[in-house]
């Protein structure tokens, strides 16, 4: 009887966060939704920062010596990540609604009671796998991009100044956007609801921004998420962006603000 409880016992040890980021890791990597979701990301990432490359160095010789002086080879060829962010933004969603939706969540409850270490689980397995992935993706926009623009001569390696980081705040800048799409899935456990959220915060709130006039406006439109976090990208200083670390700063705040805020509702509000 002894050993028969002693048995009991050890079957029901109370998931440790080192197996609840197991967990995580299974279902990241076996969910079709979230290979689809990674493959749109990586291809209209890359896909469109080539395919403006391109037309870049078509038009360039008919550009004003303006236009010419203002170009950035380093923000142009990554300016993929500001459309490909959308499905990095997706699958932060669904890591967590998606559970939602089929009920699983209250599965992963039982297996893990504490429930910020659920997650805070999901969020670094997320994090972990779109770092790595968006790096990879920023890295090979900015390479192939620049092939492109050395037909004119107009590439920068990544030996010139800030060049080297913007690329990896491209990535930088994924992760963010996965881990605060996160936050919103968490707060409003609905799929739709949630993406609608996101792509606001991310695609509306600038396009507001635009109207808002003087230097009150210019200065809420460097405070605007995706405003401040694309700043990271940029190598070239500009009055209406935010220094490039100082914007990813305020969007990682930002993300840290949301975040909180999931941890709190998701411990006390009902599966």
């Amino acid at each position: 009887m002894t050993a028969t409880s002693g048995k009991t016992g050890a079957t029901h040890r109370p998931a440790s966060f080192i197996d609840a980021v197991a967990a995580e890791w299974i279902k990241i990597r076996t969910v079709r939704s979230t290979f689809w979701t990674l493959l749109a990301g990586i291809v209209v990432t890359i896909g469109l920062s080539v395919l403006l490359a391109s037309f870049f160095v078509s038009t360039f010789d008919r550009l004003t010596p303006h236009d010419r002086a203002q170009f950035d080879p380093a923000a142009y060829g990554l300016v993929g990540i500001n459309f490909g962010m959308v499905a990095f933004g997706v699958l932060g969603v669904l890591v967590v609604t998606g559970e939602y939706a089929t009920g699983m969540i209250r599965t992963s409850l039982t297996a893990v009671p504490r429930r910020p270490r659920l997650l805070a689980a999901k969020a670094l397995v997320l994090g972990l796998v779109v770092l790595v992935v968006g790096e990879v993706v920023s890295f090979a926009a900015y390479f192939l991009s620049q092939l492109i623009f050395s037909g004119k001569h107009l590439d920068e390696g990544l030996g010139h100044d800030g060049v080297l980081r913007a690329v990896i705040g491209g990535g930088l800048y994924l992760t963010l956007i996965a881990l605060l799409a996160l936050a919103v899935g968490t707060l409003l456990r609905h799929t739709a609801g949630s993406v609608t959220t996101v792509l606001g915060l991310l695609f509306v709130l600038p396009i507001i921004g635009s109207f808002l006039p003087g230097d009150f406006g210019r200065t809420i439109r460097k405070l605007l998420p995706s405003n401040a976090g694309g700043a990271v990208m940029g190598t070239r200083p500009s009055a209406d962006m935010l220094s490039p670390w100082t914007g990813i700063g305020v969007f990682a705040l930002y993300t840290v603000i949301l975040l909180a805020a999931a941890f709190v509702i998701f411990q006390w509000r009902d599966a």
